[in-house]
């Protein structure tokens, strides 16, 4: 299957650019794409600032525009999205299929004192949570926000499930490049599984504090190597991926069944 991560800053409103890449995927065959967090909507510091009912319409252009793009090149989409209902405002991620649209919502987020999503975002704490999984040219796929990379709890989820890949849109900024690659390394290796990785690119600025977001989107491989890295600067990542590599690798290292013999359900 091939799969494709763009590294974008946030979208106009034109569905242009998106139709352009969209093509692109199409002559070369892809299935899946990706988009990074905050790419359809604001950065978070901006949305702060806007009302519900401006951060509702671009949400709902964005989601038409997806749709539409979806139906139109016979490509699954999965972008993180703002999403309402009623009065409630959620993060959530948004897989969008030829035939039709599924949401979830994120389940951890940042609660910084100078970035605090928990506060401004709806989202309820679920006890029996599982991320996004769906399967797409016989691969079991999980969809995951970026800060969600840190908790074992998702992974967990995620082994039960016997993920293949997981797609890991991200808003990495600051001096975090070398911890975000070392974490996501470790992770596709204990699992077994390919990690397809967007960030997002740009920048915002607050006062004399620059928020640069550095891209290097990657795919990282079962045994723990990053393929395909991405520059600082609007690109779009195409790999090759085979769902035999992370069964074989779960199989060689025998990680799941150290855990079946200590008795934890994995189904």
């Amino acid at each position: 299957m091939v799969v494709a991560a763009l590294q974008l800053s946030t979208l106009p409103m034109s569905k242009a650019k998106l139709d352009y890449y969209m093509m692109i995927c199409k002559k070369r065959g892809v299935s899946l794409v990706l988009l990074g967090e905050y790419n359809l909507n604001s950065f978070f510091k901006e949305l702060e600032t806007m009302s519900k009912m401006m951060i509702k319409e671009q949400s709902k252009h964005k989601i038409i525009i997806l749709k539409e793009l979806a139906k139109e090149y016979g490509i699954t989409i999965v972008a993180p999205i703002i999403t309402f209902k009623k009065d409630k405002i959620y993060k959530s991620i948004g897989r969008f299929t030829p035939k039709s649209t599924h949401y979830q919502n994120q389940q951890y987020l940042i609660n910084f004192k100078h970035w605090n999503e928990e506060k401004f975002f709806d989202n309820e704490i679920e006890k029996d949570y599982s991320p996004m999984i769906f399967m797409i040219d016989g691969m079991r796929v999980a969809a995951i926000n970026g800060f969600e990379l840190h908790f074992d709890t998702v992974w967990l989820s995620m082994l039960i499930k016997k993920v293949d890949m997981v797609l890991l849109p991200t808003v990495s900024t600051f001096g975090s490049k070398q911890r975000w690659a070392e974490i996501i390394k470790t992770r596709a290796f204990l699992n077994g599984v390919y990690i397809l990785r967007a960030n997002r690119i740009g920048e915002y600025v607050h006062g004399d504090i620059s928020w640069k977001f550095y891209g290097e989107s990657f795919l990282a491989l079962p045994n723990g190597e990053l393929h395909y890295m991405l520059g600082h600067k609007e690109e779009m990542l195409l790999a090759k991926v085979d769902k035999s590599v992370p069964r074989r690798a779960k199989r060689d290292w025998g990680f799941v069944a150290q855990i079946r013999k200590r008795d934890i359900p994995l189904s």
